[in-house]
């Protein structure tokens, strides 16, 4: 019987799905420059959604930098070999795709190290792009993940990655459904 990880607490591989297929959709160079970025938030928060993205991405076709305060280091078996700074302003540098997200420690594992509001995605930080596309995966806290005006700015892409949800979804559903025939 096959079984589909809606989310766990180490991934959330439909998620990561939609995130490739909202890349794949808006990307504007054959090899886009892929930001993940840790964010502040009040509470601590899975790193699901980070090693699940760091994952797809360490094999698609993008140049992938990851960036978070010390302390935020992801576990080794998603993070080998990825590009990771703790220079956010650095990472953004010429980013296409800045996607903000708040993850706890890994080590000590679910603490809060950070509520840094330095990490924020504003529209300054956004200045550093290369015009870059925002994401984040829902719900977001704003104004404390990101600006209500990178949010609700031009560039911000949640709307289609949210709706590629539906689409990755499907996609999974439909393959299985076509094996099982």
């Amino acid at each position: 019987m096959p079984v589909v990880s809606l989310e766990s607490a180490t991934r959330h591989p439909l998620q990561s799905f939609a995130d490739l297929i909202t890349i794949e959709q808006h990307k504007r160079t054959p090899r886009p420059k892929v930001v993940l970025t840790w964010a502040p938030h009040p509470k601590a928060l899975p790193q699901a959604v980070a090693n699940s993205f760091v994952e797809w991405m360490s094999v698609a076709n993008v140049d992938l930098v990851v960036a978070h305060p010390k302390g935020y280091e992801l576990a080794p078996e998603f993070s080998r070999g990825v590009a990771t700074t703790n220079d956010q302003d650095a990472a953004l540098e010429g980013a296409d795709f800045v996607y903000a997200k708040n993850w706890s420690a890994y080590e000590p594992y679910g603490q809060i190290l950070s509520q840094d509001l330095g990490w924020t995605i504003t529209e300054e930080k956004m200045a550093l792009t290369n015009n870059a596309r925002f994401m984040h995966c829902l719900p977001v806290r704003r104004n404390m993940i990101v600006s209500d005006g990178v949010l609700d700015g031009p560039n911000s892409i949640i709307i289609p990655q949210a709706a590629n949800r539906v689409v990755s979804a499907q996609t999974v559903l439909y393959y299985l459904l076509k094996g099982l025939s």
